[in-house]
């Protein structure tokens, strides 16, 4: 019965995990909910202490990633239960490196103070796992919860993986605080939360920006419609005619075809001489393929998405039966080439295409040097998945990378969030979602870098990925 109790807890942990996210972030209950993961899994043996750590996995990214079930049935067409049931299965799937983590370490480890600390760098393994294979999906990756709170300080030197590290280390705390060890609980409190007393000014203005941030609210059923295509075009033509600012971001795949098909006239309609615009639309051909881009009219400046969505975008091996179940158009992409920034009024704009800007080591190289972006542009299309979580979600990890880099995010979308994060991760506007409207903003742009910037774009993840097995090992060593 003991047994069943704590497996409960495990799994009812990891739902409460993911409470600490957006859209109503409670940042320490992101460590309340690991420090009960970590005190469940600290005495017991290496498979109860594995199945801990999946059902903590499950519980958190089954309820974190639910609304992928509205793209699969209601989009999709897949039947409810089969769509309930492949979430299931993804969210069993990811919540494996949390099992083989926590698993591996109660095997190395004897039950007791060294083991929990041993918890700390194999939860970081398991999040650079998540974060890097396959892929790589770090849909709410436990450091996104600090986008606020005592820990946010730190994300300009060590970026997002290293505050999960550091989240891990005050949960750890927790579990020793609770058994009263003291001397092992204190320095694993104060470390994580001394963020804010950290130096945090690395980046310096460039000036400021208005930027005009168009959110047509194209309902997904009729996005890719070919008899709404007109319709819907007009609209995307008058808020462009509307918009005031210096430079207009539209947003991803705003244009649902191959920019080629687009007759000159429509194309004339969307470009304003007077104010550049980045157009979401595909490049490409059948041959080839196509790529999910941005053009900036006028500017022969284009720029293709890099990392691509599984099932989305590109097809797994051995799924193409599931993906074409879907009928999701275009649904086996090219892959873009990397670009510049945008040098456009005096600013250079680095666009990221929807989910791209999870990945803050692959565009870390936009964020150094003397030809740096002065902010970064998220363009994304989140109508497949409601408005529930997912748009507050995604806002919640342009605040990362601005945070990281210290660099302003623009976000245009179709439904939502459409807004405007400032260099200290703040959000200084945003329109509701479902509204047909344009968000005016002056934006202002930065220059410099970070030490999070500075040794990601030299050295990679590395780092985090040696230290973590390093700490293992010395861990062991300690603890025979």
């Amino acid at each position: 019965m003991k047994g069943l109790r704590a497996a409960a807890l495990a799994l009812v942990a990891g739902v409460l995990h993911t409470g600490a996210f957006a859209p109503s972030p409670w940042p320490l209950l992101q460590i309340v909910a690991l420090a009960l993961l970590f005190a469940t899994a600290q005495s017991a043996r290496p498979r109860n202490a594995s199945l801990y750590g999946a059902l903590f996995g499950f519980g958190w990214l089954a309820s974190g990633l639910w609304w992928l079930h509205i793209s699969m049935h209601q989009f999709g067409g897949i039947p409810w239960l089969a769509a309930a049931l492949a979430v299931a299965l993804l969210a069993a799937f990811l919540s494996s490196y949390y099992a083989l983590a926590l698993g591996l370490a109660a095997r190395f480890i004897a039950p007791g103070r060294w083991r929990v600390l041993a918890f700390v760098p194999a939860w970081l393994l398991a999040e650079l796992a998540r974060a890097s294979w396959f892929s790589g999906f770090p849909w709410i990756a436990s450091g996104y919860a600090h986008t606020t709170g005592p820990l946010a300080g730190w994300a300009p030197w060590v970026g997002v993986y290293g505050i999960c590290a550091l989240g891990a280390l005050a949960a750890a705390g927790l579990v020793w605080l609770r058994r009263g060890a003291i001397a092992w609980a204190s320095p694993a409190l104060l470390i994580p939360l001394a963020g804010g007393l950290l130096p945090q000014n690395f980046t310096a203005s460039a000036g400021t920006l208005a930027v005009s941030l168009v959110q047509p609210s194209i309902p997904q059923d009729q996005k890719f419609d070919p008899a709404r295509f007109s319709a819907n075009l007009e609209t995307l033509a008058q808020l462009i005619e509307s918009a005031r600012g210096r430079v207009i971001i539209t947003p991803e795949s705003v244009v649902p075809l191959p920019l080629g098909e687009l007759d000159q006239v429509t194309l004339e309609r969307l470009s304003r001489p007077d104010r550049p615009a980045l157009l979401g639309t595909f490049l490409g051909n059948s041959d080839d393929g196509f790529v999910n881009s941005v053009v900036g009219l006028g500017t022969g400046y284009a720029y293709g998405k890099r990392h691509l969505l599984p099932f989305g975008e590109f097809i797994p091996p051995g799924f193409g039966w599931f993906v074409k179940a879907m009928d999701i158009p275009l649904d086996d992409q090219a892959r873009g080439q990397h670009q510049r920034p945008w040098a456009v009024a005096g600013q250079r704009l680095r666009p990221l295409i929807c989910y791209e800007d999870l990945f803050g080591e692959d565009v870390v190289q936009s964020a150094v040097g003397p030809e740096a972006a002065t902010m970064f542009v998220n363009v994304s299309n989140l109508a497949w998945f409601g408005t529930v979580m997912i748009q507050d979600q995604h806002l919640q990890f342009s605040q990362m990378r601005a945070l990281e880099f210290q660099r302003p995010v623009v976000r245009s979308t179709n439904t939502g969030a459409t807004a405007v994060v400032d260099h200290r991760g703040h959000v200084t506007a945003r329109l509701p979602p479902l509204v047909r409207a344009v968000l005016e903003a002056q934006v202002d742009g930065r220059t410099g870098s970070t030490p999070y910037a500075r040794w990601l774009a030299a050295l990679g993840l590395w780092p985090l990925w040696a230290m973590a097995v390093l700490a293992l090992i010395g861990i062991r060593r300690a603890a025979q």
